[in-house]
């Protein structure tokens, strides 16, 4: 393979983002390059002074077809792919007429974003570009002669180079990654799109996945890991959308919270407040209005509220940021920010605040994948949602209006807690959560455990377990989880049912004048 420095005389542009091309096209005709190219790209270069040659004159073959055919021909690709020190390669060139193409520079149209802004299906279609994959693809393959860009960032590299004497190989090696890099992840959209459109609950046979570098993270979960975020361009409001209004760079661990505390918080239809640390829900609360659910999620544990994440299912505004102010925070992520709670917070210098411009659809599917070694583990979304209609009533006593409500917010807790998960709610506010826990007697032990050492350490006289409801996240497989929480004062309970005890624990629940709820789904978190 050539390893000399590469001189350009002959480059190919046709791009659909046109940021720097005009710039750029001047300074390689003032070096002496031909410039052939075609359509807008062409016409934008014509316009602003620069000498082109339209495709279709190079080719002597008209571009037709509203413009879907007018690279695809051999003087193009010929002079891509061909080996310059191939004298095979060389005598098919001259014999057939066909120039060496030193250079190609080519974006390609905007199928993502296409897709993104809600399209429809033969909009979608139209924006699957053929001919640019095409190029791009024989530019790469050929890089030993041919450089190829496919992001106008690498503009200025490249004319460096050349006013350094040529492209080098290891810079055509890296253009040609990136290269490969842009056309897998444009096929991985394309495919995932097509897919969703002809089969979307399917499990497809190849899964695709792309995503695009957001940032280098400093480290991973750990200082001696290293770390990136990548998006994938999934409209889905959260931590990939959102919009940094101040603070320090995110770390690994702030995007993995922050995620989690927005997911948890979007399932709220009320003004809620949602604090986790170490993806885990340590203080939740809904109320009517952001502040009141901001001061009671605080209430909730603010021992662990401290360094946590603070998601918020509406605008930040300046009450509740005043209340914020108080705390020492890591991230704070909601719908949007205003004025009056950035001005709140600016000297909190160091605090992340993230406006995601939107909620998660909680009623949304997609997938969650989770990688294994030598492998991926792939599920749809966890969508489980019960309500008052959905529910089944399985003791004799009916929970009143207000345990009802509390006990649908604790179940929504429970299925963003890692498993076994336990959670007590009283007046919509959480007040003991056991997660994590390799029994669900322990959970539970964990959870009315924390109620009274939160209650004890605001100077409460009484246990924050008595009157709260419990919810747990799968079935109770004895009675003595429910009886761990009965006894500690709940009144009422949320489960999925289904075990072979199911009996015994109704039993447990009616010798107390417990009201119990059965939703027949379990929300397991591993």
């Amino acid at each position: 393979m050539p390893s000399a420095p590469l001189t350009v005389r002959r480059a190919l542009i046709s791009v659909f983002d046109k940021t720097g091309l005009v710039p750029f096209a001047r300074a390689l005709a003032d070096r002496g390059v031909d410039i052939l190219s075609t359509g807008g790209s062409a016409r934008m270069l014509a316009e602003s002074g620069v000498t082109v040659v339209e495709v279709a004159e190079h080719t002597g073959f008209p571009e037709m077809m509203d413009g879907r055919l007018k690279t695809l021909h051999p003087k193009i690709h010929g002079g891509l792919l061909g080996l310059r020190e191939d004298p095979g390669h060389t005598a098919a060139m001259t014999e057939h007429g066909i120039a060496p193409i030193d250079l190609l520079v080519v974006n390609l149209y905007p199928f993502e974003r296409t897709v993104a802004s809600g399209a429809d299906f033969a909009a979608c279609i139209e924006n699957i570009d053929i001919g640019g994959p095409a190029m791009i693809r024989s530019a790469a393959k050929n890089h030993a002669h041919v450089a190829v860009v496919v992001d106008p960032a690498d503009y200025d590299a490249v004319l460096t180079d050349l006013a350094s004497g040529g492209i080098p190989l290891d810079r055509r090696r890296h253009l040609a990654a990136k290269a490969f890099a842009r056309t897998g992840a444009y096929d991985t959209a394309i495919a995932a799109w097509f897919q969703a459109q002809v089969e979307p609950t399917a499990t497809p046979e190849r899964l695709l996945v792309a995503g695009t570098l957001r940032q280098a993270l400093r480290y991973g979960e750990n200082p001696h890991q290293s770390a990136a975020f990548y998006v994938t361009g999934e409209a889905r409001p959260g931590v990939a959308t959102a919009t940094q209004k101040g603070g320090k760079e995110l770390s690994y661990n702030n995007l993995n919270d922050t995620d989690a505390a927005y997911e948890l918080v979007a399932e709220f239809d009320d003004p809620a407040c949602v604090i986790v640390k170490h993806a885990t829900p340590c203080g939740v609360a809904v109320a009517q209005n952001l502040v009141h659910s901001v001061e009671r999620a605080i209430k909730s544990d603010p021992e662990s509220a401290f360094g946590g994440i603070v998601a918020l299912n509406r605008p930040l505004d300046g009450p509740s940021a005043e209340r914020l102010k108080e705390l020492f925070l890591e991230v704070i992520i909601a719908p949007e920010i205003t004025d009056e709670a950035m001005a709140v917070l600016a000297a909190k210098t160091n605090l992340r605040l993230l406006a995601a411009h939107g909620l998660p659809d909680p009623t949304a599917g997609g997938r969650l994948i989770r990688t294994l070694a030598g492998g991926l583990l792939v599920q749809s979304r966890d969508l489980a949602r019960p309500t008052r209609d959905t529910v089944n009533l399985v003791t004799d006593r009916v929970p009143t209006a207000v345990e009802l409500r509390d006990l649908l917010m604790g179940f929504t807790v429970a299925k963003h807690c890692k498993s076994n998960a336990i959670v007590l709610v009283k007046d919509g506010m959480t007040v003991g959560i056991g997660s994590g826990q390799t029994s669900r007697v322990e959970a539970a032990r964990q959870a009315t455990r924390r109620a009274a050492d939160l209650a004890y350490a605001a100077g409460e006289s009484s246990s924050r377990a008595i009157g709260a409801v419990v919810a747990s996240d799968a079935f109770f497989p004895f009675p003595d989880g429910l009886e761990t929480c009965l006894s500690a004062g709940c009144t009422a309970a949320i489960q999925p049912g289904g075990a072979k005890r199911d009996e015994d624990v109704i039993a447990a629940a009616n010798s107390r004048s417990a009201a119990m709820l059965f939703t027949g789904q379990r929300v397991f978190r591993h």
